[in-house]
């Protein structure tokens, strides 16, 4: 079997993956709420921005780190919202293990 063969059968694992399954459900589910749809847009715009400031050294205050996990204990008590978020991580999570193994093909070595 060569590279691309196995490409496409990555692919096709990881869209019958129950991971993705369950993230696409959620993502659909919580699209019709757009209570919790902004909610949800507005914690990752902060993640964003806060990711942003630490790749350009800026100091994050700690106002901003409160507003950051007041945001996301809100969503935590709200059951739908806690739903998606958990199964965004576990998607991104699997993600991240893919790229990882990929990485280390790549650049062996480089994520010992």
């Amino acid at each position: 079997m060569n590279v691309y063969d196995l490409a496409r059968n990555l692919a096709t694992a990881i869209k019958d993956s129950e991971e993705l399954k369950q993230y696409e459900a959620m993502k659909s589910t919580v699209s019709q709420n757009e209570e919790i749809t902004a909610m949800i847009n507005d914690f990752q715009g902060k993640q964003m921005e806060m990711q942003t400031m630490q790749l350009t050294g800026q100091e994050i205050d700690a106002e901003f780190t409160g507003q950051i996990q007041q945001l996301y204990g809100i969503m935590m008590s709200d059951p739908l919202a806690a739903q998606y978020l958990q199964a965004e991580l576990r998607f991104s999570l699997m993600m991240n293990d893919i790229y990882k193994i990929l990485g280390e093909v790549i650049a062996p070595g480089s994520n010992q």
